[in-house]
């Protein structure tokens, strides 16, 4: 059986800079069903995000 369902293109999702999601810091937490995630930017400049 093949999947009929259209894979979701890159331009379909919302994109989010992650230093304002930071406010100009390196962390911020992000809320999701009640969970708390951390997203943190390293020195290296990649990003991390932990539960």
């Amino acid at each position: 059986m093949l999947n009929t369902e259209k894979a979701a293109a890159p331009e379909d999702f919302p994109i989010h800079d992650a230093k304002e999601l930071t406010q100009g810091k390196v962390q911020a937490r992000i809320v999701l069903d009640g969970q708390v995630y951390t997203l943190r930017i390293t020195r290296a400049n990649k990003l991390i995000l932990t539960k």
